[in-house]
């Protein structure tokens, strides 16, 4: 329940959505209800929630994160919207399970072999595939650009790039 994910639960309980979460750290209370929202496990969550909004990082312990096992604890009429990394969902889970009406539909944005899809989604009529567009504004691509020029200016003086990104 980082940034991003307490925005979502901001906007859900705008269309008056009760919000489940799971995060590694439990927010503070007046957080949690500031949105109508409530801490539970990991698995709970897959069982009770009908939208599962994914927002973490992709990292070892994210990686295939929701998969055939975790599918299966999704109700049948449940939703998965996946907009943080495209690994962090096993694809082709996602496509049997898709195709057996469980659950009963996916928002993708992010590809697990970007900018590639798993075929199998390509056919499916209860997915819906969109481009990773978010930044695609002018204002949003400038600045990216100029993040850019700041963490090459930082490496060409010896100094730590203010936006580094980890390698494995």
């Amino acid at each position: 329940m980082g940034r991003i994910g307490r925005a979502v639960a901001r906007r859900a309980a705008g269309f008056g959505m009760p919000v489940i979460y799971t995060s590694r750290r439990r927010l503070l209370p007046e957080e949690e209800k500031s949105f109508n929202g409530r801490a539970v496990p990991f698995l709970e969550l897959l069982a009770a929630a009908d939208f599962v909004s994914l927002h973490v990082p992709l990292t070892d312990q994210t990686r295939h994160l929701i998969g055939e096992k975790e599918l299966k604890r999704m109700r049948s009429t449940s939703f998965l919207i996946n907009t943080a990394r495209g690994a962090v969902v096993d694809e082709a889970a996602l496509a049997a399970g898709l195709a057996a009406g469980h659950p009963a539909g996916a928002g993708l944005d992010v590809y697990e072999d970007e900018p590639g899809v798993h075929p199998a989604l390509l056919r499916l009529s209860n997915v819906v595939l969109l481009p990773h567009l978010g930044s695609a504004t002018f204002q949003t691509r400038v600045r990216m650009g100029m993040v850019l020029i700041e963490n090459i200016a930082a490496v060409l003086s010896g100094k730590e790039p203010p936006n580094r990104v980890a390698g494995k």
